[in-house]
């Protein structure tokens, strides 16, 4: 699968904290999360710009002063067989790089790993990894393959988050306390508050976000089994 990418922001500070970079967008994913803010991306990725990849490589080449590194983002970039060379590519300009991921194609994920080929992975984690988490996803997710992913990036050696995004009569405290389980002892854990306005199903954009009391309560929860447990976005 030849590489579409339909999104490139020059410059982010939020999307890797602590450094600046720079953020590729690839279409396509395999779930279909009815909260997702990039569904522009999985529905319709056709009618946004596309970028070539040399553009962005030159632009990369003309900034490399001041730019640390590169996510690489979607979607979901671990669709691509062509991933790997996108990734070397952007490493042999002496970037780092860090991956977002969904976790559902661990054998990609630990390829990467071993070829040192990743900085930091970002991945978010739905639900809690019982029947709930088809629920959120929106299709089915084989679980052995999160769990799989989960431990991959636990035992690399490498920096990591795994990050949750909390809809309000998606996830309760209980769900999140389950959640933090599956991840216990993680580096950081961070929980996402839901942002209606772009969210994919249009039903969702008329609810309200829990409260910053609510985010703390479920970062306490989290706290148990992670102690580096935060909250975004509030």
């Amino acid at each position: 699968m030849t590489l579409d990418i339909r999104g490139f922001i020059e410059t982010s500070l939020i999307d890797w904290d602590g450094k600046i970079s720079s953020v590729i967008f690839l279409s396509g994913c395999n779930l279909r999360c009815s909260f997702c803010h990039n569904y522009p991306l999985v529905f319709g990725s056709e009618t946004l710009k596309k970028f070539e990849f040399e553009d962005i490589k030159k632009y990369l080449g003309e900034h490399k002063s001041w730019i640390d590194g590169v996510v690489v983002s979607g979607g979901e970039p671990t669709i691509y067989r062509d991933l790997e060379g996108l990734i070397r590519d952007i490493k042999d300009m002496d970037f780092s790089v860090k991956l977002d991921t969904n976790g559902t194609n661990p054998a990609m994920l630990k390829d990467l790993i071993a070829k040192k080929l990743l900085n930091y992975v970002a991945m978010d984690v739905k639900a809690p990894l019982n029947n709930k988490y088809e629920e959120v996803a929106g299709c089915p997710v084989n679980l052995t393959d999160i769990r799989e992913s989960i431990r991959e990036i636990m035992g690399s050696g490498i920096d990591y988050e795994f990050r949750t995004t909390v809809v309000p009569g998606q996830l309760d405290v209980e769900d999140i306390a389950e959640l933090a389980k599956a991840i216990t002892g993680a580096k950081k854990f961070i929980l996402q508050q839901f942002q209606p306005a772009n969210a994919r199903d249009e039903a969702l954009r008329k609810l309200k976000p829990y409260s910053k009391e609510k985010m703390v309560e479920l970062s306490e929860a989290a706290k148990a089994y992670v102690p580096n447990a935060l909250f975004r976005g509030v």
